[in-house]
């Protein structure tokens, strides 16, 4: 079940909504994790077990660590991290890892041996993720346990946020699940309600628009693709992709904010970024501040002790040390993403514009002026979406030829004027974050809306769910794309 389908919008979710309004306090919890197992178990009822079974064995390694010291302590939780680690391993890279393993055996002249391939379960990566963030907060004595499993249990399968984020540490949410009343008010859901519209408008209205154009371009052959059409179809993905996902976390932000929870923002006008540094701090904020305090952080550290001397190969050791721990930490994101040679490389291409930033690109930037480094970034960011976009190094390598190349063919893919219409509306609201004071007026917006305001938006949400049901009714919906990762 996805939140941009009829089903969810029109049956599950006003279902929902009425029974949970109407509940005593005391059992909202309860019914909220009832209706996490059924929403994920809808979508993936092979594999619900699985994850209810995960979480109870995490709730009980958790516990005792908590209760342990010294070596039964990290007994307790390397038991956790490698359970989490290796269930995601086997579920989203072993197929991988075989497929790798078979070419290089087909060098030596060995058939492919029989192989049944393994089912992805939904969210796994982001349910992983949010497993791993709390046992390691524990470990650190950074957050408590949690003192009922049922706590533990919403937290994991809370639905508006468990397939694809925003990725929330347990001290972010820990309060809201025992007490939230403060935040249940009519405030709150209208502005949640807003927020799940503007979001579903993202998605139905202009990432889909995009992203049918975008498939037919990426479709091309030699043949077929030019130079002009391949820069209009990375550009249009680049903002397809941002509407895609920023749309789905609106709505699980808004959804959110209907039962009486704030989860944490995830994106921030990505692309007014004047850095491939800056970006990462406005996209996918969850995502880049766990690889941050749980990889790069402990890996700087860890290579800081091993690193005696002040230089090395001309470099500060301090250079050296971001260095390393950037290359890993990006590879480690890339391959998160994806099991695919295109996403290690992806990782590995923003990770080599952050580490030249670090050594002299940001000074440039800087006296560029901020228009003409919003403009480089912009371009970085675009090629490297190309890469993450296609499906092969070699269909990646091929793209980004065309692109530079600016070789003429046959317009074989009719841009329309709705098509053209959703890529301008999607650029405006993109680059709007250029004017500075656009961040304070939409977090004002969001949080703390005046009573007009309010009730104007509440319409214009109100018009926004009819013409995004409309076009799901007629058109049918298409998955959100982190729902691959």
């Amino acid at each position: 079940m996805i939140f941009n389908s009829s089903l969810f919008l029109l049956y599950f979710l006003p279902f929902f909504l009425i029974i949970y309004y109407l509940l005593d306090r005391k059992f909202k919890n309860w019914f909220l994790l009832f209706a996490g197992i059924i929403f994920y178990a809808w979508g993936a009822p092979k594999f619900v077990f699985f994850v209810m079974g995960s979480v109870l064995v995490d709730f009980v390694l958790v516990r005792q660590m908590s209760l342990k010291t010294g070596s039964a302590r990290r007994l307790f939780f390397w038991s956790s991290v490698l359970m989490n680690l290796g269930l995601l391993l086997y579920f989203k890279y072993m197929n991988f890892f075989v497929d790798q393993f078979q070419v290089m055996m087909s060098l030596f002249g060995s058939k492919p041996a029989e192989w049944t391939r393994i089912a992805l379960p939904v969210g796994i990566s982001f349910i992983t993720f949010q497993k791993l963030a709390y046992t390691l907060d524990v470990y650190k004595k950074q957050q408590p346990v949690f003192a009922k499993l049922q706590d533990f249990a919403l937290f994991i399968f809370m639905f508006p946020q468990m397939l694809s984020g925003p990725i929330v540490r347990p001290g972010q949410i820990s309060g809201q699940i025992t007490d939230r009343k403060s935040q249940e008010n009519i405030d709150y859901r209208l502005t949640g309600f807003i927020r799940f519209m503007i979001g579903l408008a993202k998605k139905v209205l202009i990432a889909d628009v995009l992203g049918t154009t975008v498939n037919e371009i990426f479709a091309l052959g030699p043949n077929e693709l030019s130079g002009g059409i391949a820069w209009i179809g990375a550009i249009a993905y680049t903002f397809q992709i941002y509407f895609d996902f920023s749309g789905y976390s609106d709505m699980a932000i808004g959804l959110a904010r209907m039962l009486g929870f704030r989860l944490p923002e995830n994106f921030n006008f990505p692309y007014v970024s004047q850095s491939i540094t800056e970006f990462w701090r406005r996209w996918h904020i969850t995502l880049s501040m766990w690889f941050r305090d749980y990889i790069f952080l402990p890996l700087a550290y860890a290579t800081s002790r091993k690193l005696p001397r002040e230089r090395y190969l001309g470099l500060r050791a301090d250079k050296v040390i971001y260095l390393v721990a950037t290359t890993v930490t990006f590879l480690l994101c890339g391959f998160w993403h994806g099991a695919a040679w295109t996403f290690i490389v992806w990782g590995a291409y923003m990770g080599f514009f952050l580490i030249i930033d670090r050594i002299f690109l940001l000074k440039y930037l800087k006296k560029a002026g901020r228009i003409p480094a919003i403009a480089v970034t912009f371009l970085v960011i675009t090629v490297g979406w190309v890469i993450f976009r296609s499906d092969t190094l070699a269909g990646a390598w091929f793209y980004i030829q065309r692109m530079f190349a600016f070789r003429g063919a046959e317009n074989m893919v009719w841009l329309n004027p709705k098509f053209w219409t959703m890529l301008a509306i999607a650029m405006i609201f993109s680059f709007s974050g250029v004017w500075k004071k656009a961040e304070t007026r939409l977090e004002k917006f969001y949080f703390n809306p005046g009573n007009p305001t309010i009730i104007i938006f509440s319409v214009i949400a109100l018009l926004l769910f009819i013409l995004s049901e409309a076009t799901i009714t007629s058109s049918g919906f298409s998955p959100f794309i982190y729902f691959r990762f």
